[in-house]
Parts: C-alpha cells; structure tokens; sequence
C-alpha cells in the first residue's frame, strides 16, 4: 500500500521552487557552450575593458588593479540586468504552469533569481583561478561587506523585475521600454569610472543610481585603500528596502488578475 505523505504549505512551496530552478538550469544551458559561454564571454569583456583603462592609468587604478577594478563594475552591472530581465520574463514564460494550484509566479519569479544568482558565483569562482594563474592579487578585505553589496542589489533587481513582470501582463510592449532603460545603466553605473574620476559636482547626476552604489562599496570592500567617495551604504539598504516591499505589495494586489489576462 502506497504511503501518502502529507506536506505543508512551506514544503510545498520549497519543492515548486526547486523544480522550477532545475527547469531553469535546464534550460540556461540547453545550447552546444552551455555554462561555459557564460565565463568566457564576461572574462573576455573585463580583460578587453582592463586593457584599454590600464593603457591610460598604468594597470592600477585607485590603489585596485585595473582588473579587479574592471571585474567588479561589470559583473555587478551585468548580474543587475541579467537578474531583471530573468525576473521580469519569468511571468510569461512559465504561464502555462500556473494552472497547477501550487505553482504561483512568486515561485518562477525567485527560481530565475536563484538561477542567475549561481550563474554569476560560477563565473566569480572562475575569474578567481584565472587572476591566481596568471599571477594577479585576490584580495578581499571585507567579505561581509561585499556580500551584503550584492545581496542588496540582487534584492533591487527582483523587486524592479518583478513590477515589469507583473506589468507586462497588462501591457506587453512595456518589455521594450525596459530594454531602452537598461541598456544606459553600465555606462552610468561606474563601471569605466569612479567618482573620484569625475568633478564632485557633476555626483548629484550620478548618485541616484543604487547600482554605482553597490559598485563603489564593493570595490572599498575588495580594496580599503580604494576610499569611500560619494555612496553610501546607507541609501543601499533603504534603497533594496523600500524596493522590495513595494514590489511585493503590488505583486499581492494584483497577481490573480495579472496572470488571468
């Protein structure tokens, strides 16, 4: 006789988002490159980036090397946007799952967060053995610190995702407005520069944006001799905060209606 197991509503939830974040994996490497395309192409890009800055600052910059430098601002800019647009996509895509009672678009919405949150730990992981083999320095002076930088603008883009996700359900040309709006944000982000490049009164252009924030703090974190200029970690927090609990109040207003559409 079979043995029915009785789960509750935690358990289930956890199971519907591991399931989905399997499909995810299945799925984000389902191509002939698979995860391999997802280093080589970003380590291509820093070395490529690191080359022509170094060329002008002499391979350091701000007391970093000019890689490491280069390495932070694009893959933080780079895991915001890929995090966005998975979030923001995850509706649509898995639609066809929300007839099932159990699965809900909260549940697809942190599955492709979790997935491109470990997408991006690989390719860290593989930057790390690239410097150790071709002799540069990896240092780390706040761990702590630099994790919480990532985790706060990862909490930002599922909240950002999440309200263009819930948004195109109502109005689906919205994707190409969220196109246009990302595509400035790794050029306003402080990817080829920091503040201390810049005149300090041109920073009221530049500091609204919570993803320079969590740049430049990661840096201090990586290097304390790079110096705190202009962030805050404070606008960091309140930032991911309030983004995260406005995007969950719409999210339960309104995702019964959205997904019926």
């Amino acid at each position: 006789m079979a043995t029915i197991i009785k789960r509750n509503n935690w358990q289930i939830w956890k199971d519907v988002i591991f399931a989905l974040f399997v499909r995810e994996i299945r799925t984000g490497f389902n191509d002939k490159f698979g995860i391999a395309w997802a280093v080589i192409n970003p380590v291509t890009f820093i070395f490529l980036l690191s080359f022509i800055r170094g060329r002008l600052d002499g391979g350091e910059t701000h007391t970093i090397p000019t890689f490491t430098f280069m390495a932070i601002g694009f893959m933080l800019v780079m895991f915001f946007i890929e995090v966005l647009n998975g979030t923001a996509s995850s509706i649509k895509k898995n639609k066809a799952l929300f007839a099932f009672r159990q699965v809900q678009p909260i549940s697809s919405m942190i599955a492709s967060a979790l997935f491109q949150l470990l997408v991006k730990v690989f390719v860290i992981l593989c930057i790390g053995i690239v410097m150790y083999f071709i002799g540069l320095e990896i240092r780390i002076d706040n761990p702590l610190s630099l994790i919480g930088c990532v985790i706060q603008l990862w909490l930002i883009a599922i909240a950002i995702g999440c309200l263009f996700s819930l948004a195109a359900c109502y109005v689906p040309e919205i994707t190409k407005v969220q196109s246009i709006l990302t595509r400035p944000l790794i050029f306003i982000s402080a990817v080829f520069f920091s503040l201390q490049d810049i005149p300090q009164e041109t920073w009221k252009y530049f500091d609204w944006n919570p993803i320079l924030h969590a740049i430049e703090l990661s840096r201090y974190a990586t290097y304390e001799t790079y110096g705190i200029v202009g962030v805050s970690q404070l606008y960091l927090f309140l930032f991911s905060l309030i983004s995260v609990f406005f995007s969950l109040s719409c999210y339960f207003l309104i995702w019964k209606q959205a997904i019926s559409r």
